[in-house]
């Protein structure tokens, strides 16, 4: 039984459940009501169509950062700069949107290339982390960290420099662009159908390579050993660098998304943390694509809901990302006492 994949449902279920009483002892010992914050979160995530829409815009960058860590975690690589690769397809994305304002093409299409430039960026940025690794011997936690200094410094160089507002330069970003370079959004929500789209299609696509092809099937034995896949016959350096890739491609796409269907500009924050948010998720579904929806949704709604903590309960609204570090610390905790009560069986 512990076993079967209703054993690990049980133990990921009282994981949560830890979770939820362990955040709930914090609460009371500050002097609020767990019921109350809770409630509130829920309400501030799924009380109306309009605040659903906001979980949804936090949702599809998540899922793409997500889609990708899960191709870099299966390569047994720990891809750090993935917060780097989002800004900087959020920057190759710009650029592309500045070399064709004022062109004649039709703005579909010079959204679609803002959105492949975002994605080429991104892929090349995070090849630097892994041609580091392979060729340099850097670990990647380091040179991604590295690499994500980098990429912040260069946004606020771009906002203050050359890309700075005519005659002022603003911690607000770049000159905003005409609403027609934008990706069209629901009547009155702020949601945009196309990047949702996008994101399902992403993780899908995720899913069948990891699953369902030679590819993916290499991949996940160079992270389950490099040595032996070598003796096998599987360029392991190739196929690391290739996860990099990947993993970069879909964390640009984020990023770019972040240009052409929310902010509309480059801004100091434009990664918003959801390349170490996807992070958790990773590590929360176990590195299984088809569990990355559900929890990159309960992910997002933690982080809209919270915004009503301080509102309503004066609370500070890191709530949400303490319950999230401690459901992730719990996951892994009971994953380890499942997996030495499974070998004891």
């Amino acid at each position: 039984m512990l076993k079967s994949k209703a054993g690990g449902f049980i133990f990921q279920l009282a994981a949560f459940l830890l979770a939820l009483g362990f955040v709930s002892l914090i609460l009371v010992a500050v002097g609020a009501s767990p019921v109350d914050a809770y409630k509130n979160m829920l309400t501030g995530s799924i009380g109306s169509m309009r605040k659903f829409a906001e979980v949804l815009v936090s949702f599809v960058p998540l899922l793409l950062v997500t889609a990708g860590l899960l191709v870099t975690f299966s390569a047994g690589l720990w891809n750090i700069g993935v917060e780097g690769q989002i800004v900087l397809g959020a920057i190759g994305s710009v650029w592309v949107l500045r070399q064709f304002v004022d062109s004649t093409l039709s703005p579909a299409i010079i959204i679609t290339l803002s959105i492949l430039g975002g994605m080429i960026v991104g892929a090349l940025w995070a090849s630097l982390a892994g041609m580091l690794k392979t060729f340099g011997g850097v670990n990647e936690i380091f040179g991604g960290l590295g690499l994500n200094f980098v990429s912040t410094a260069l946004t606020l160089y771009l906002i203050f420099g050359p890309w700075k507002r005519e005659g002022v330069a603003s911690m607000s970003g770049t000159e905003p662009f005409p609403d027609t370079f934008s990706l069209p959004q629901l009547p009155d929500l702020r949601i945009s159908p196309w990047a949702l789209a996008i994101a399902i299609v992403a993780i899908v696509i995720v899913y069948f390579i990891l699953q369902g092809t030679y590819f993916g099937l290499k991949i996940k034995a160079v992270g389950k050993n490099i040595r032996a896949a070598y003796l096998l016959g599987i360029p392991t350096w190739q196929y690391s660098l290739y996860s990099f890739l990947i993993c970069g491609a879909l964390a640009g796409a984020a990023g770019a998304l972040q240009v052409t269907a929310v902010y509309h500009r480059l801004i100091p924050a434009i990664s918003s943390g959801y390349g170490y948010l996807g992070l958790m998720v990773a590590m929360l579904v176990n590195y299984q694509a088809i569990w990355a929806v559900p929890v990159a949704l309960f992910f997002a709604a933690l982080n809209i809901g919270s915004i009503q903590l301080p509102i309503v309960l004066k609370l500070d609204s890191s709530l949400s990302g303490v319950l999230q570090g401690i459901l992730v610390l719990f996951v892994l905790l009971t994953e380890g006492v499942r997996q030495k009560f499974v070998k004891k069986a």
